[in-house]
């Protein structure tokens, strides 16, 4: 009995260390750069747009499958949007829109620390902030991502990625969310 007692508490001590070894929990948060490119018009009427400078934060995971490759699926909450000038109009217009974003990104490391980031993001919309009257965003955003991430230790990590919006922000509107994102974060 003592055997089994043995046996089973070394089975349990060697699936735990594999497991903190296979799989990670942190959080992350960071800035926004991020733009709406595309071509837009309101009632006929053109505009310039420009990006505006805003923020996300949220959790991430890594999931650890080979040496070299791991997945990293993550829930963020992110603002995005940009920043309206009308030809005829003394000020600028801001339109942002807060977003529950779902990355699940590939992580190829190519060295112990540095690793290649690609993969799908779905984005829900949760608010939107306009200075003037924009018609309704969509709901929804699907986006694709890619970039670099560098672990500073084993608990401290940096990334940048850029995001290129597959879907249109606004059913009237042929303008996408582009978003580069400068993050920090701590795996515990």
């Amino acid at each position: 009995m003592k055997k089994l007692f043995l046996a089973a508490v070394m089975f349990l001590a060697a699936s735990t260390a594999i497991h903190a070894q296979l799989l990670k929990i942190g959080v992350k948060a960071g800035v926004n750069f991020a733009s709406q490119p595309g071509d837009a018009t309101l009632n006929g009427v053109a505009f310039d747009k420009d990006g505006i400078t805003s923020f996300h934060a949220g959790l991430v995971a890594e999931v650890k499958l080979l040496e070299k490759f791991a997945i990293q699926p993550e829930l963020l909450y992110s603002t995005q949007g940009a920043t309206y000038k009308f030809a005829d109009a003394q000020q600028d217009f801001k339109n942002e829109l807060a977003y529950l974003s779902i990355p699940v990104m590939a992580k190829i490391y190519m060295t112990k620390s540095l690793s290649l980031e690609v993969g799908p993001q779905a984005s829900f919309l949760l608010s939107q902030k306009n200075d003037v009257r924009f018609d309704d965003a969509n709901t929804f955003d699907f986006a694709l991502n890619a970039g670099l991430g560098l672990k500073i230790t084993e608990s401290i990590f940096v990334q940048g990625r850029y995001s290129l919006g597959l879907t249109d922000a606004s059913p009237h509107a042929d303008i996408r969310n582009s978003v580069v994102q400068l993050s920090a974060g701590f795996m515990f």
